[in-house]
């Protein structure tokens, strides 16, 4: 606590277990990794901005829907499955 008082840009944002969710986020920005940064040389800042600003353009042109292969309950049941064998352990 003492350290993020020092550090008033750094911000804990808490966030629920099995964030499902997450996983859109980690995979775009995999993309982003590998299809704009990867083996890129940026001198400034300002350049890697313009090069993820570049890619999100790119990316946004042709969005596509992502869809959940499994249902509402599948998730909740592996969830609660998830969760008892983290409690038995």
């Amino acid at each position: 606590r003492k350290w993020l008082a020092r550090n008033k840009r750094i911000t804990l944002h808490f966030i629920p277990t099995s964030s499902s969710w997450l996983n859109l986020v980690e995979r775009f920005f995999g993309l982003l990794t590998q299809k704009q940064l990867k083996r890129g040389v940026f001198t400034s800042v300002k350049e890697l901005e313009a090069a993820i600003g570049q890619f999100i353009d790119q990316h946004n042109k042709d969005p596509e829907s992502f869809v959940w292969t499994k249902s509402v309950d599948q998730i909740l049941e592996k969830i609660g499955r998830a969760k008892a064998a983290l409690q038995n352990v």
